[in-house]
């Protein structure tokens, strides 16, 4: 009886986790799907029609692969070589630079972007510099450049933390082998290396893939006539709005069908490239000569200047002194002033909502990971898919269906902080479950095994034993999670009222007035929070790193 009532518990667990994602997550995307082929309550597909037989439609599917691809390519070639050197070549100043990377990866992409127009806009510092000094009309920021430069270098921070994880797995062993055979160089990366890491590789691409398949911001604000598929279905279902949103619907259901699909071959190939590895000697740090370790140093400050250089630049315009909508000559802190005074209810709205949010997460996700890991099942398994969900899912996508789903009673959320509240936790939850998972894979079950075999309740097993065990992933989620909610754009933005306002909202909205001093002041009150965070985080676990 007492081992019946220990099943029950977590299956209880179990069942409710997937009813909060067949309700929130589940309902709302078949809605989406419902709205998209019943226009009017009755069959058609005349939306996706609608969708194909315009080339302005269509384009910016063309647009958006183009971008993806490049985008993804583009932060593979630079993220790896970045991994593969400070894991293996003695860089100067390597603990700073990773956090560096660190904090380079977890600005929305829209500050990124905002960044580069003060530098490369048309009236950017650079561009009038060479502009009035040499005479030269440099190429400015905007269009499918712009996007690709500022995606790639915001989104290579993640297959970099993906890549430097999985090699401090490879055993130094094989390297040595290798190299006593005559496999050195750039033939040793790929022919030994490479393979090794490749599905840690693809799980990276994909995400990246998915990130830049899902930006809104960036090419809101430099796309110009480059359209991208975010930016149309967020136009298309605010021109839409009270109307007929099917259009926008469709669009949505397309673009998650086509996301799915490439996560079930990301998924399929990796696990066909698969190696288990057990590193008894992990791949040493190595001191470098001559040409190599130059050219080492060059391309790594190199990217990191370029990655840091946006937020710096930011913090700088922060202190100029304003007239109006125009830098002058002068610093201050006036933009500061005008930011706590015009927007400081952003500033709350946002600690109150990610915190909320926060606690949520870290409680499903504390529940979630140990019965997938520990409970495996039907029941675990569907709710461990269910989990990946968010990943593949755009977040302008996941608004639309949120609106659609609870715009009317018996849940009419819309215009309320819980819809912000459950779009950030169920957008930003896989982060401290996959973190929570991986941790508790380490930890041997027969700790529980002994515990219950003395006497104690599973519950106290579970509370004593286990969750302590789990804390350092769970921090570590945590904290991806708080970050990634606090520079949440492409979701907040179709949900948010006058009330919910969060930091990244004023800041876009300031961007699109003109307002560059406000604009900066609120990113680099961002900046600083995350360089805090990454402080304390550190300080509590003494790593110098964030596991994916």
């Amino acid at each position: 009886m007492l081992e019946k009532q220990k099943r029950d518990m977590w299956t209880l667990i179990t069942f409710g986790a997937l009813a909060i994602y067949a309700v929130f997550l589940l309902y709302p995307l078949l809605s989406l799907l419902v709205k998209s082929v019943l226009p009017e309550g009755q069959l058609g597909f005349g939306s996706f029609a609608k969708f194909f037989s315009s080339k302005f439609y269509y384009g910016t599917v063309i647009n958006s692969m183009l971008v993806t691809v490049s985008v993804t390519i583009c932060t593979v070639l630079l993220a790896v070589p970045i991994a593969y050197i400070l894991n293996t070549v003695k860089i100067k100043f390597a603990s700073t630079i990773q956090i560096l990377i660190l904090i380079s990866s977890v600005s929305a992409p829209f500050i990124g972007a905002y960044a580069w127009i003060l530098l490369l806009g048309r009236s950017g510092v650079v561009t009038q510099f060479f502009k009035n000094t040499i005479g030269i009309q440099t190429p400015d920021i905007y269009g499918f450049t712009g996007i690709m430069l500022v995606l790639t270098l915001q989104l290579c921070p993640l297959v970099y933390m993906y890549v430097s994880g999985a090699l401090k797995t490879v055993d130094s062993s094989l390297i040595e082998a290798s190299e006593s055979m005559g496999c050195t160089g750039l033939k040793k990366m790929f022919k030994i290396v490479g393979p090794l890491i490749l599905p840690t590789i693809l799980a990276g691409a994909l995400l990246v893939f998915m990130r830049a398949l899902a930006d809104f911001g960036t090419p809101m604000l430099i796309g110009e006539g480059f359209r991208t598929i975010p930016v149309l279905i967020f136009t298309e279902f605010i021109s839409e709005m009270g109307e007929n949103d099917s259009f926008a619907a469709a669009i949505s259901v397309m673009v998650v069908v086509f996301a799915t699909s490439v996560f079930l071959v990301q998924k399929l190939i990796a696990k066909r490239k698969a190696y288990s590895m057990s590193s008894l000697r992990p791949m040493q740090v190595k001191e470098a000569k001559g040409i190599k370790n130059f050219f080492a140093h060059l391309f790594v400050y190199g990217y990191i200047v370029l990655a840091i250089l946006p937020q710096m630049y930011v913090i700088y315009t922060s202190f100029l002194k304003t007239s109006g909508k125009i830098f002058v000559k002068g610093y201050s802190v006036q933009s500061y002033v005008v930011a706590f005074s015009k927007v400081g209810d952003a500033i709350t709205n946002t600690f109150i909502l990610a915190l909320s949010a926060l606690a949520i997460i870290i409680v499903l996700a504390i529940l979630i990971a140990y019965v997938t890991v520990r409970r495996p099942n039907f029941a675990t398994n569907l709710l461990d898919i269910s989990t990946m969900f968010p990943y593949i899912v755009p977040g302008s996508i996941l608004g639309i269906a949120l609106l659609t789903a609870f715009n009317k009673s018996p849940l009419a959320l819309s215009g309320t902080a819980f819809i912000m509240i459950l779009s950030f936790a169920i957008r930003r939850l896989p982060y401290t479950i996959r973190s929570s998972s991986a941790i508790l894979h380490q930890i041997s079950i027969s700790s529980e095994e002994a515990a219950i075999s003395l006497g104690a309740s599973q519950v106290k097993t579970f509370t004593k034993i286990t969750l302590p065990a789990m804390l350092p992933g769970v921090l570590s989620g945590a904290v991806l999670s708080w970050l990634s909610i606090l520079t949440e754009l492409s979701t907040s933005i179709l949900l948010y009222t006058i009330a919910t306002r969060t930091m990244t909202i004023a800041i876009y909205t300031e961007v699109l007035r003109g307002n560059y001093g406000t604009a900066a002041a609120l990113s680099s009150i961002l900046t600083f929070i995350t360089i805090i965070t990454l402080l304390i985080f550190f300080r509590l676990t003494g790593k110098k790193e964030l596991s994916m």
